[in-house]
C-alpha cells in the first residue's frame, strides 16, 4: 500500500472526535455476537468458556462470573470482517472486581486489537494474537493513561524510529471509576494510526509490522517478521477484569486510499464535523 505523504500526515490529521457522513458498520449490533469469533487460551475456537463474552441489556460484556480462577485464560473476540483503512469508534467502561488469579498488571486493563491475525489461525494455547493493541486502562488512583499502544509479535515506528518497547503510553488523562470513555482509532493501512480519546489525539505512529516477541505458542507460519501490517481483523480482549462496550463501530475509509488528495479532503471534513 502506498504510504501517505508527510504533507498529509502533518496537514490533515484527525484532531478531534468525529462523525462520518456515511453510515457506520456496527460491529456490535446491540443484540448478539453472531458476527464474532471467540478464541480463549487453552480452548478451541468458539468455545466461549464461562460465557466470557455476552450481550446483556444492549451492552457487550466481558465477564468472569463463570470462572473460579483466571489461570492465564486470555481471550479475544474477533469480528469476522477484515479491515484496512477505517475509523474505529468504541465506548467502553470497566466495572466490578478482577477475577481471582488475574495478574496485577491486568487490573482494569483490556484492549482492542487491530490488524490482527484471523482467529482461526491462532494456536490453541496461544495467549495473544499477532496484532497491534490499543490498550485500554482504567484509573487506579494514580496517573494512568488509556489508549496506549502494545505490540504482541509486532513493532511500530514512533517519532521516526522503529520502536521495540512492548508498550508505549499515550498522553491521555486518567479515567477513574466506572465512567464511559469514548476511544477512536484512525487506521490508514500501515501508513498512519492515531489514538483519539474524548476528542483529543493522544498517540500516533506509523509502519506497523510483524516482528519481535511478547506472544507465545503461535504458528510460525503466521509470524513473518518484517511483513508490513496493512490490514487485519479487530478483536476485543478478556484479560481478567470485567469491561463493557456499548458501541463498537467502524467507518470504512478504504475507498479513499490510493488517492491522497481525496483522502486529505475527507480527513479535513471529518475534523470539522461535530460529534
Amino acid at each position: 500500500m502506498k504510504h501517505i505523504s508527510s504533507l498529509l500526515l502533518c496537514g490533515t490529521l484527525l484532531t478531534g472526535t468525529v462523525a462520518m457522513a456515511q453510515k457506520p458498520v456496527h460491529l456490535f449490533n446491540g443484540k448478539d455476537l453472531n458476527d464474532w469469533d471467540v478464541k480463549i487460551t487453552n480452548h478451541a475456537l468458539n468455545d466461549n468458556f464461562g460465557n466470557t463474552f455476552r450481550v446483556e441489556n444492549g451492552v457487550m460484556k466481558v465477564s468472569y462470573d463463570g470462572y473460579t480462577k483466571f489461570d492465564e485464560q486470555y481471550g479475544h473476540i474477533f469480528h469476522k470482517r477484515k479491515f484496512s483503512a477505517y475509523l474505529l469508534v468504541m465506548e467502553y467502561r470497566f466495572t466490578g472486581e478482577q477475577v481471582a488469579g488475574g495478574p496485577g498488571w491486568a487490573w482494569r486493563n483490556s484492549g482492542a486489537m487491530i490488524h490482527s491475525q484471523p482467529a482461526n489461525t491462532m494456536g490453541k494455547d496461544q495467549d495473544f494474537p499477532i496484532s497491534i493493541e490499543v490498550q485500554l486502562l482504567g484509573g487506579d488512583g494514580k496517573e494512568r493513561s488509556t489508549a496506549n499502544v502494545c505490540t504482541p509479535g509486532t513493532n511500530i515506528v514512533l517519532k521516526g524510529a522503529r520502536e521495540r518497547s512492548h508498550c508505549v503510553n499515550s498522553t491521555s488523562k486518567t479515567y477513574n471509576g466506572d465512567q464511559w470513555v469514548r476511544c477512536e482509532v484512525l487506521v490508514l493501512g500501515d501508513s498512519l494510526i492515531q489514538h483519539i480519546v474524548e476528542g483529543d489525539t493522544v498517540l500516533q505512529y506509523t509502519h506497523p509490522q510483524i516482528g519481535d516477541g511478547n506472544v507465545s505458542n503461535f504458528d510460525p507460519a503466521q509470524k513473518q517478521d518484517g511483513k508490513a501490517l496493512t490490514e487485519g481483523y479487530i478483536a476485543l480482549q478478556s484479560e481478567s477484569h470485567p469491561v463493557e462496550y456499548r458501541k463498537v463501530d467502524v467507518y470504512d475509509l478504504s475507498s479513499y486510499m490510493g488517492n491522497e488528495k481525496k483522502l486529505g479532503r475527507k480527513l479535513k471534513k471529518l475534523r470539522k464535523m461535530k460529534k
